[in-house]
């Protein structure tokens, strides 16, 4: 069996119209035993009626209960036939439905791993997952239902109407008018509904889509302060989905109101018929019409309703979604994003910035002021508790202070959307954040467009992670982030931000767990890259790079350059000392 499901010339695109035909085609010998083993099936609606009839007025009026119940037993009988009909008909139906089950498993999968090799922009599509899961499963079920369902319908429909003819032919007309109008009218409305359905699956795809990525990228999004945009994404989706099966339950009104029109109103109007319109017609024959539409047409109408107005619907629009040939699942990208986009460098100025963790806490932070230029390198240092990686939180924007204003290139960064937040600056925390997939996807996490590999080399020669990737056996080599040490998982993550746009980067001892020439040469990468640069430092060769050093005090702060800092008594010259090797 082919990886790709048959269809025009065995292209996929094929309609699912077309691809359910050509299916149907593939053993006409199986399809001629199904039809023959539905035609068992439909016996008891062919003679039902008759029997019933026959049953009446050739025995219980005539005062032969003997041979009234010989004429039932033969309905018992007939419905003994049916139901070996009905067993072997589904037997044959599972025969067309489980090969083309594998065949879209094959296909989904192949189309998956084409999407991942292609596209242009690396992007995990879950949506992949929805179809393999749960696409090609409601394909099978409802391929087959709808295949029964139809060829039920059809010969128990040329049943009751031969059988009524036998009968009463003014009665066979009164059945079959309003089940044609009723499928034809219903017929119309498929496009309608189809569009809905369509709409639900799509809103799945997308939820199942958004769910997956706040879920990989939680620390990301805490880490850039994005929370609240990511809310906002995945409730759109869950609303999107709610909206659409909200419609869907709508057309579920619409089912109905046509089920009664086709499964009650011959009912109706065989009832008036009998009451002023069937002289001289016997009352075996009355209750045999009524059999023919109660026993065999209603049930038939019924399943032929929610066959198409569920289950054909559900199979049409899902296998045309299996079938697409462009990428349903994957979002376009904008055309932006393929090309660099150069930003300003950022000043940052905080302005009596206070912090604390609680209402009733101590301050953290408690009237700091702080003025980094733009383009500018400052390191800030101080004993350890005495609140850095707060002020580096709130200079990045994902702490916000409790009193105080921090801008941004004069404007406030409360007043910058979280989007753009995480593009204008990158923050690096302590613990480094590795996550599971290629080493290529985790250096160019924060790009806005493809990166070549040989910039990559550069940043990576640049950084000092040449040797871990050779290591690791090139950028696309799938990694597992617990087998990297501290210090790599640092190593990756400043490449990672050093390759980024952003023009304001804040590392909060993100160097910390590298030796000291390994952080020399890091620090020294990310000085040479434009932008504005300030680094939490814990080594004094850190503060002595800097053009300027914050010290930081708790409410105390003192901004100058490292060696004029030096020439002054205070808490940095005690630091340097603490910070410089014993000597000999």
């Amino acid at each position: 069996m082919t990886a790709a499901p048959p269809g025009p010339s065995g292209q996929a695109g094929a309609s699912p119209g077309r691809f359910l035909r050509q299916w149907l085609r593939r053993d006409p010998g199986l399809l001629l035993r199904l039809l023959l083993w539905t035609a068992v099936e439909s016996v008891p609606a062919l003679l039902a009626g008759r029997l019933v009839a026959t049953a009446v007025d050739r025995g219980f009026l005539h005062g032969a209960p003997l041979v009234g119940l010989a004429w039932l037993a033969g309905l018992a009988f007939s419905s003994a036939v049916g139901a070996y009909g009905a067993r072997n008909a589904l037997a044959r139906s599972g025969e067309f439905v489980e090969p083309m089950r594998d065949a879209l498993i094959a296909y989904t999968v192949e189309r998956s791993l084409e999407r991942a090799v292609t596209a242009t922009r690396m992007r995990h599509d879950l949506s992949g997952v929805a179809r393999l899961t749960r696409q090609v499963e409601i394909v099978r079920e409802a391929a087959g239902s709808l295949i029964a369902v139809v060829c039920r319908f059809a010969f128990a429909f040329v049943g009751v109407c031969l059988g009524s003819l036998t009968l009463a032919p003014t009665a066979a007309v009164l059945i079959f008018a309003p089940v044609l109008l009723t499928v034809a009218g219903y017929v119309l409305a498929v496009r309608g509904l189809a569009r809905i359905q369509l709409r639900s699956i799509v809103a799945a795809e997308n939820l199942a889509q958004e769910a997956w990525e706040l879920s990989a990228g939680l620390r990301d999004i805490t880490a850039c302060g994005m929370e609240e945009s990511a809310f906002e994404r995945v409730d759109r989706a869950a609303l999107e989905n709610v909206c659409a099966h909200e419609m869907l339950a709508r057309m579920n009104a619409v089912r109905t109101m046509v089920l009664g029109l086709g499964g009650w109103l011959p009912l109706l109007l065989i009832l008036l018929w009998a009451r002023w319109g069937s002289a001289g017609v016997s009352a075996g024959t009355t209750l045999g019409i009524l059999t023919y539409v109660m026993q065999s047409l209603r049930p038939a109408v019924q399943a032929l309703v929610q066959g198409l107005g569920t289950t054909g619907i559900r199979l049409l629009v899902t296998l045309g979604r299996l079938l697409e040939a462009k990428d349903a699942g994957q979002r376009p990208t904008p055309d932006h994003a393929e090309r660099p986009v150069t930003l300003p460098d950022l000043g940052v100025t905080a302005k009596e910035i206070s912090f604390s963790y609680s209402a009733t806490g101590n301050e953290v932070l408690s009237a700091v002021d702080v003025y980094v230029g733009p383009g500018e390198h400052v390191a800030v240092v101080g004993p350890s508790g005495v609140g850095k990686s707060t002020l580096a939180a709130i200079m990045a924007g994902t702490l916000a202070p409790v009193s105080g204003t921090m801008k941004w290139g004069g404007v406030n960064v409360c007043d910058i959307p979280q989007e753009t937040r995480a593009r204008l600056r990158a923050y690096l925390p302590q613990e480094a954040y590795v996550f599971t997939g290629s080493l290529r996807e985790n250096l160019v996490y924060l790009c806005e467009r493809e990166v070549p590999d040989a910039e990559l080399d550069r940043a990576a020669e640049e950084m000092g992670l040449g040797d871990l990737v050779r290591e690791v056996g090139g950028y696309d080599t799938a990694l597992k982030p617990e087998s990297f040490s501290a210090g790599e998982r640092q190593l990756i993550a400043l490449t990672r931000a050093y390759l980024s746009p952003a023009r304001l980067t804040i590392l909060d001892e993100a160097t910390c767990h590298l030796d000291q020439p390994a952080e020399a040469r890091a620090e020294q990468a990310m000085r040479r890259r434009p932008g504005t640069l300030v680094v939490i430092a814990h080594r004094v060769s850190s503060a002595e790079a800097a053009d300027r050093v914050l010290v930081l005090d708790g409410t105390n702060t003192e901004q100058d350059t490292h060696q004029n800092l030096l020439t002054r008594p205070g808490l940095y010259r005690d630091l340097a000392g603490l910070w410089q090797p014993p000597g000999p």
